[in-house]
């Protein structure tokens, strides 16, 4: 039994992530150069959606400066987080961007694969919840699923990464879930309706930062 809303269970997430998602490391390099082009010193950064933390694992392997709140609503997964972080002197909370009540609080703020499983009014609270606990000037990065514009788009794009499965040791009955999974518990939008949400939250700047098979990152300036 799944003890997440990922397709994996927290204890072997990490080991099985990378067989699904198409260049999953590559969200994180992407995120912290991005961060280190800002310029930021002594930086307060909020993960929600977490995960296993291997994002923030990443970022203190080259940065000290950084000071990390991690949220996600699953405790098992937190408790992988800090298993993987001891020592680390980490805030972490037990929930979702939806339920974050942080005001002006963070210089960088990030979810990676989470906001996907939202609804459209639960997306555009998340958006907005992580809009209010930027200071001015923050950043804030999302990398989601995404879906095509068109049908035929979308299925030519299902194919691919369907083939990207098989190559990566999935069974046809592990691709089946991870098909039958969208548009029931993951709710992919496009890249524009990205943008939309974005700028409806209330950032200034929304720009794509990176986009393969059917996962995008942006960020926006707040």
């Amino acid at each position: 039994m799944r003890d997440n809303k990922s397709a994996h269970n927290s204890a072997v997430y990490d080991a099985r992530i990378e067989n699904v998602l198409p260049y999953y490391r590559e969200y994180h390099f992407q995120i912290m150069d991005m961060v280190n082009s800002m310029g930021f010193k002594d930086v307060k950064w909020l993960d929600t959606g977490c995960g296993t933390g291997t994002l923030a694992m990443r970022v203190l392997e080259e940065r000290s400066d950084v000071s990390f709140t991690l949220s996600d609503p699953s405790e098992q997964m937190l408790a992988v987080a800090k298993e993987k972080l001891a020592g680390r002197d980490i805030r972490y909370i037990v929930g979702t961007s939806q339920e974050l009540e942080f005001e002006s609080e963070f210089d960088v703020v990030t979810a990676v694969q989470s906001h996907h499983y939202l609804q459209p009014d639960e997306r555009r609270l998340a958006v907005q919840k992580c809009y209010n606990a930027l200071r001015d000037s923050g950043i804030f990065m999302v990398f989601e699923n995404i879906r095509m514009t068109t049908d035929e788009s979308e299925a030519i794009a299902l194919s691919r990464w369907a083939k990207y499965l098989e190559e990566h040791g999935n069974t046809q009955e592990e691709i089946q879930f991870q098909m039958d999974r969208r548009g029931t518990e993951v709710l992919p939008i496009t890249i524009e309706e990205h943008i939309k949400v974005l700028r409806d939250a209330g950032f200034k700047s929304v720009n794509l930062l990176w986009a393969s098979y059917l996962q995008a990152g942006l960020w926006a300036i707040k």
